[in-house]
This record gives structure tokens, C-alpha cells and sequence, in this order.
């Protein structure tokens, strides 16, 4: 079930154009990611999405329609840019925004506590917002976003400020929300955290999409024959079939010279005796597509991407 349906939308400020042509779905049950370099429109389709901003063209459904006051309530929102109180204890702040959310104060005195425990925060409850960490207030803005269980999820670099063991305490709950069939809306520049958790992703730059897919097919499609090796063997100098060698720490990156395989390229291994402790095809990681894709599209090349 698409949740979320972007159609053709455009956004301008003045003579600033901030979304050309934008449109993607997100599904149901499934993490989304929508990437981008900075000022590439992002954060405007979000806030279109969201009905702050409404479209110059094009249209938003969603849950089936168009938004409403009530579909609202069912839209949880974090921010790239914190908005809890500062001054105002941690309780208090959270308790306040889910009001907003048409929580009732048994409702929140009920689930409020869980959250707290679940994000180690139960012991900085009573301090007021300035008083924590930025970690720590990333992830009180993850509870204001969350605590009213909502249906959309669109989430603005959920894992800044967060140290290896919270990203893994966010990454965890996220699978487990996708798993419940939330629909989950993600933006962020961790391309490492896009591989791992993203089941389809668009790629927007100047307004404009770029590429739109599954992770799996968007890494087939930018896929190339080369292959990484790790081998406990000194390599010779030249090697039948292979183009190229090049070290990356512990692999070696063998390019295949013209009309030659990866499954040609692992016999002639074999042949010259090199024991491997590893051979696998070479996959474009997302930040490699990522620069590909947004270089090429800078350069005009747009049509072939």
C-alpha cells in the first residue's frame, strides 16, 4: 500500500526554484530514503509533504488523500533542526508535544516512562533540554517524533550527535517499526546507514529526481565486473585476463581487461597458484553511486542516468 504519493510537485521563492519536478511513492512497511546533496530540495519536498509549504504544481496523497488535520495525527516529524524548549524540563517538553498529537495525559503517563527507559533518558527526566548532551536531546526529539505511535514516520537525520551504541539503539528500533508496517521516510547524508537499513531510495539535486529504485537495483545497475580479492599470496606482477591491480587495504581490486569475466579472471587465479582467502564481484558502494550520479547530473547529463 503506497502511503505517500508524490506527484509531479514544484516549489519556488521568489526566483529561487527549489523543486523543479519531484515524484516518488513510499510504501507501507518499508524504510524509504530520500537522499540528496545540500540545497538539492529535500528538506522543501519534506516540508510540502508535511503541508507546511503548499506546491506551485503537482499534487501530495496521502493515506489515500489529500492531507488533513486529522491525517496529522498520524504523521510523526523529526526535524533535522531540534525543536524541544530549552529551557523547559525533559518531561514537560515531551509531555506538552504529544498533546499536540491529541494525547491524553493518562496516555502519555503511561507510555512516556517506557520511551524514557528504552533511550536511557529516565535519569535526566527533570533537567531542562539545555542541561543535555546533544546525543541526548536527539534522542528526546526521536520520542517526540515517536511517543504518539503514528503511522508516518519522516525522519531528517535521525543519527546525528549519536554515538556507535545509540545509532545501533535508533537503527534497531527503526527495523522493528518498519517490521510493525510503519512507513518510514528517511533523510540523511550516512550513506553507510542507507545501505543497511533502506529497502528503495530516490536521488533528487536541483529540484529535480536523479534515480529512484531498491537498493539492490540501483547497486546493479551502476554494477561493473571488476572484483576484490584477499589473498595470503604474493600477486604477480601481471595476470592473465586483468587489466589492472590495485591495493585498497586489505583487497586487492582487479580490473578485467576487454572481453574477459570475473569467473575467468578467478581460474586464471587459480592457474598462477595465488591462494585466496576471499574473491567477490566488485559492488559500487552508495557513495560512490551517490557522487556518480549528482557529478553527471551537474554536468547535464541527466538524460543518461
Amino acid at each position: 500500500m503506497e502511503t505517500i504519493v508524490v506527484n509531479h510537485i514544484a516549489k519556488s521563492f521568489g526566483e529561487t526554484q527549489a523543486v523543479k519536478d519531484v515524484s516518488f511513492s513510499v510504501r507501507a512497511g518499508e524504510i524509504f530514503g530520500l537522499l540528496g546533496p545540500n540545497g538539492s530540495g529535500k528538506t522543501t519536498s519534506i516540508r510540502v509533504i508535511l503541508d507546511i509549504y503548499q506546491p506551485d504544481k503537482g499534487n501530495i496523497t496521502i493515506l489515500g488523500g489529500p492531507m488533513d488535520e486529522e491525517k496529522m495525527n498520524h504523521i510523526g516529524y523529526l526535524p533535522e533542526e531540534r525543536g524541544l524548549y530549552q529551557d523547559v524540563e525533559l518531561t514537560r517538553n515531551l509531555t506538552y508535544l504529544a498533546t499536540l498529537k491529541n494525547m491524553t495525559k493518562e496516555e502519555i503517563d503511561e507510555i512516556l516512562p517506557v520511551w524514557l527507559e528504552r533511550f536511557d533518558l529516565t535519569e535526566h527526566q527533570k533537567k531542562k533540554t539545555k542541561e543535555l548532551s546533544k546525543g541526548m536531546q536527539q534522542k528526546a526529539q526521536l520520542i517526540a517524533a515517536l511517543i504518539h505511535d503514528p503511522d508516518i514516520i519522516i525522519i531528517d537525520e535521525p543519527f546525528a550527535a549519536l554515538d556507535p551504541v545509540n545509532t545501533q539503539l535508533v537503527k534497531d528500533l527503526l527495523m522493528e517499526l518498519r517490521d510493525k508496517g510503519k512507513t518510514i521516510m528517511m533523510s540523511t547524508h550516512q550513506m553507510n546507514q542507507v545501505e543497511q537499513l533502506c529497502d528503495r531510495l530516490v536521488l533528487i539535486d536541483h529540484g529535480t529526481v536523479l534515480l529512484e529504485g531498491s537498493l539492490k537495483d540501483v547497486q546493479a545497475r551502476f554494477a561493473t565486473n571488476q572484483v576484490l580479492i584477499q589473498t595470503d599470496s604474493e600477486l604477480p606482477e601481471i595476470l592473465p585476463g586483468v587489466e589492472s591491480i590495485k591495493e585498497e587495504g586489505l583487497y586487492y581490486r582487479l580490473t578485467p581487461a576487454d572481453g574477459n569475466i570475473p569467473r575467468q579472471i578467478l581460474q586464471h587465479l587459480i592457474d598462477q597458484k595465488v591462494g585466496l582467502t576471499s574473491f567477490e564481484i566488485a559492488t559500487p558502494t552508495l557513495d560512490e553511486i551517490f557522487i556518480k550520479v549528482v557529478s553527471e547530473g551537474r554536468n547535464g547529463n541527466e538524460e543518461n542516468i
